[in-house]
């Protein structure tokens, strides 16, 4: 027994994840009748969100009470490189929805979910999160608010400048470290749990019914993926991309993809920032502020879907009007909602900017529910994913 522990210990944790990948859909085909091990993933995903509010908080008030005057340039380059690359996406789904436009079959199923329909909506909601109770932002995982009080609270320590308050809050952050240093541990048994679940309860009606919305999505986002971002990124630092790209595709998208969760996915996003290296003042920061506007997964859905419903119900659009959706997706896209799913409720508005009632676009808003275990996962593996590589790159162009 001890070879065997001494044997895992030794293997790289992406080895041990893909170990889980193989089993898990091994046991789904197998017995997809023992539920219990469902019970890992839920434990695994369950850890991780509830620890990842308190990690944030913490490191972001660590890192600002002793931040050094490097991490304003820092910060507005990867602002900036968020937005632009969301953009870039949402216009680079127009170009191929519109020279490869697709028609469905909608779903009659019109689901009772509320949806923003307009952007001031979304924008009020955002504002509202950000100074929400900081009590409740933690409990309820608003990173918007959780990042707004953190700030404050870091700025107020760094104004007091007191030695022992920044001492104990740096040790504080190293304990919760530790803390998700453990839980990541758990990460092959957990993912082992949630591709059982996959494997065992979806079927493949899915490819039937909606395979070339699907393969569209897909080869929109991994164009993004492997070409956009790793441009910008060349642009950026005149360097060859694809060593970070790749990294951050092996070590963070594959586990965005099976958690279907940017939440779930800042403590191992943090993890890899350490492991290449960055700065933690910045990246305590920028991977959370990541997981709520670094959304090119997002808009490519919201875009591509609702160009096809206008494509499906004979609705001419013209190129000025296709620019404007691909400019208000990306702003929507930045307050998507951090749920599974959370981007499909955004379609109805970028609907609306083509004159369809919310009653048809929400007919979309189903199909895309039912697509979601491929579409949700693989946009969450590109967001997640580019939130580390757009932090390093941040980095990179300061130093330079």
């Amino acid at each position: 027994m001890n070879k065997i522990v001494e044997f895992w210990k030794s293997k790289n944790l992406i080895v041990k994840i893909l170990c889980g990948i193989i089993i898990g859909a091994i046991l789904g085909l197998a017995v997809p009748e023992v539920k219990v091990i469902e019970y890992l993933g839920d434990i695994f995903v369950g850890a991780l969100k509830a620890i990842a509010p308190i990690l944030v908080f913490v490191l972001v008030i660590s890192s600002i009470s002793k931040a050094g005057k490097g991490i304003g340039p820092k910060f507005r380059n990867v602002i900036l490189l968020y937005l632009i690359s969301t953009l870039v996406a949402a216009m680079f789904a127009v170009i191929i929805s519109m020279a490869v436009p697709l028609t469905i079959v909608l779903n009659e199923t019109v689901l009772s979910s509320s949806a923003p329909k307009a952007l001031s909506e979304i924008f009020k909601s955002l504002f509202s999160s950000i100074v929400e109770n900081p009590v409740k932002a933690l409990g309820n995982a608003n990173y918007l608010g959780i990042l707004f009080w953190a700030i404050m609270i870091g700025l107020g320590v760094k104004y007091v400048n007191n030695e022992t308050t920044v001492l104990v809050l740096e040790k504080l952050s190293e304990a919760v470290s530790k803390v998700i240093g453990w839980v990541i541990g758990f990460a092959p048994f957990g993912i082992l749990g949630i591709v059982f679940t996959s494997v065992s309860s979806s079927g493949l009606s899915i490819f039937t019914s909606y395979g070339k919305l699907i393969i569209e999505l897909v080869a929109a986002m991994f164009f993004v993926m492997f070409i956009t971002n790793p441009l910008i990124i060349f642009i950026c630092t005149r360097k060859n991309p694809y060593p970070l790209v790749l990294t951050c595709i092996r070590e963070s998208a594959v586990s965005a993809f099976f958690t279907r969760s940017s939440a779930a996915n800042i403590p191992i996003n943090m993890k890899l920032c350490e492991k290449l290296g960055l700065d933690r003042d910045f990246y305590s920061v920028s991977i959370p502020l990541g997981s709520t506007i670094n959304m090119d997964g997002a808009a490519v859905v919201i875009t591509i879907m609702s160009l096809t419903l206008a494509h499906t119900l004979g609705i001419h659009v013209p190129v000025p009007l296709a620019i404007l959706l691909a400019i208000v997706s990306t702003l929507a896209a930045c307050g998507t909602s951090g749920v599974a799913g959370g981007s499909l409720l955004l379609i109805p508005m970028a609907c609306s900017l083509m004159g369809i009632p919310n009653d048809i676009s929400m007919q979309m808003v189903a199909v895309g529910f039912i697509i979601s275990v491929i579409q949700d996962s693989l946009e969450t593996a590109l967001n997640s994913s580019s939130d580390v590589a757009f932090t390093a790159t941040a980095e990179m162009m300061v130093k330079e």
